[in-house]
């Protein structure tokens, strides 16, 4: 206690520690002195923006979803809600066999919910094409419990469905591998279904009949990017955000917890009535695995996958047509260094109206080779891309690489149960409690709602032991 006021500890500077910290403000205001310790030069975490020709640029995440609440609720609440925007278009494709293709419309996920519009869509060979609606004539494939997105889709509706739509999917989303995601973590809708229905076509028509139609945009934005918003919650929450302060160990005192910082020879320390981890799950299983084993264990296993964003920016005329859509992915299956292209200035028009700016992803799970190339190789890669797809001619104006390593963890087969087991673990520890990307969802509104429930939690304790101490 500092005075007569509990100090609550965040460990974590991203966009969930600074929710969370905004959430205990929120809910306790002056009653708590907030903390937050990150061992970055700058909060945000994933969400950072810089300029790029003049223009800032999200160079980590760059949109959540409209359609989740806390998003938004949280950017309103700081003051930004002024400056939220919508997609020019949300019109995407695939690169399959060579030719940019529309995605099918009515996809779940990249699972066909219409044979007409998958066929028109030119995405999958005739031989791969005749093989989808076999799903209908199958016998059920029972999933009792939780397997891969690839057993799964692949048993139903063949391969070609898997590698050349659910895979780059999945991929723009979580960098990883369908052989290794979890059906039930990754896809709980396509799994929901799964566990009813004998056909998966005929779930997915359901999924895409039962959609809101008039929902509004998927995706929003801030107007200077989604890197705009962790300043303005830091801010809003009224915590003391101290950058390149890294916590490296965690114990549990007589009144509450001791953070150790410093480097190793001269060690500081923190004193906390309350703690709340909101960093990866690696860090989050160092900090654990003295006080809390079972959850560090399970933390530990989360893999994270590595990856790059190349950004670049072209003049117009380097283009024989201006881009139309938003963006394109590029299946394993064809053997490219870039996995996803967003043309950030078609989705997002208020960036610019002179260039064509773009965002060129690099790195799936397993592919840390390609990462081990220096920025200069990868712009080239990069600009090799759109050559070779978009006709783009001459230099880019100006181009910035951003690396994340470590950056995506990986829902695993089991990645629901695990996160149980971590919930409960640490639920058996007063005045304690997680948050982050690790856990329900990747998205910024997902991990705001962690960073929600880890803070009610901590004002939850805060407030039983004051009633005790009364």
């Amino acid at each position: 206690m500092e005075g007569n006021r509990a100090h609550v500890a965040v460990i974590g500077g991203g966009i969930s520690g600074l929710a969370a910290a905004w959430h205990l403000k929120q809910g306790a205001g002056e009653q708590i002195k907030v903390t937050v310790l990150d061992g970055a030069s700058r909060v945000g975490g994933k969400l950072y923006a810089t300029e790029v020709a003049g223009v800032s640029l999200d160079v980590g995440a760059e949109a959540m979803l409209a359609r989740r609440p806390e998003g938004k609720e949280l950017a309103r609440a700081v003051g930004m809600g002024d400056d939220l925007v919508h997609p020019g278009t949300a019109s995407s494709a695939i690169y399959s066999r060579g030719v940019l293709r529309s995605l099918p419309k009515g996809q779940i996920m990249g699972v066909p919910s219409d044979l007409a519009e998958l066929a028109k869509s030119g995405i999958l060979s005739p031989g791969g094409l005749l093989r989808v609606p076999l799903d209908q004539i199958f016998p059920a494939t029972l999933v009792r419990t939780d397997v891969s997105v690839a057993a799964y889709i692949r048993a139903r509706v063949g391969g070609e469905v898997l590698d050349r739509l659910v895979e780059p999917l999945l991929g723009g989303v979580y960098a990883g591998r369908s052989e290794m995601l979890s059906l039930e973590a990754t896809m709980p809708r396509v799994a929901a279904a799964a566990r009813s229905e004998r056909s998966l076509l005929a779930a997915a028509r359901h999924i895409a009949q039962e959609a809101p139609k008039d929902a509004g945009p998927v995706f929003t934005t801030l107007r200077a990017g989604m890197g705009s918003l962790p300043e303005a919650v830091a801010k809003a929450s009224g915590a003391d955000v101290r950058t390149g302060v890294t916590v490296r160990e965690l114990h549990r005192t007589e009144h509450g917890w001791r953070l150790v910082t410093g480097p190793v020879p001269r060690p500081e320390t923190v004193e906390a009535d309350a703690v709340i981890i909101a960093v990866p799950a690696p860090a989050a299983a160092r900090l654990l695995k003295d006080e809390v084993p079972g959850a560090a264990t399970e933390l530990a296993r989360i893999q994270y996958a590595s990856m790059a964003v190349v950004t670049l920016a072209y003049p117009a005329a380097a283009f024989p047509e201006r881009p139309a859509r938003s963006g394109y992915l590029v299946p394993p299956v064809e053997g490219r260094v870039v996995k996803a292209v967003t043309f950030s200035s078609v989705k997002w028009p208020h960036l610019s109206r002179d260039l064509v700016l773009l965002r060129c992803s690099i790195g799936r799970i397993g592919e840390e080779h390609l990462l081990q190339r220096d920025d200069a190789e990868l712009v080239s890669l990069a600009m090799a891309e759109m050559s070779e797809v978009m006709g783009a001619r001459g230099l880019p104006l100006d181009t910035r690489v951003t690396r994340w390593g470590g950056a995506l963890p990986q829902y695993n087969v089991g990645h629901i149960d695990r996160v149980a087991r971590v919930h409960a673990a640490v639920s058996g520890q007063p005045a304690l409690a997680v948050c982050g990307a690790a856990y329900d969802g990747l998205g910024i509104p997902a991990c705001i709602a962690t960073a929600r429930t880890a803070a009610s939690r901590i004002l939850d304790h805060l407030s039983q032991r004051g009633e005790s101490e009364s």
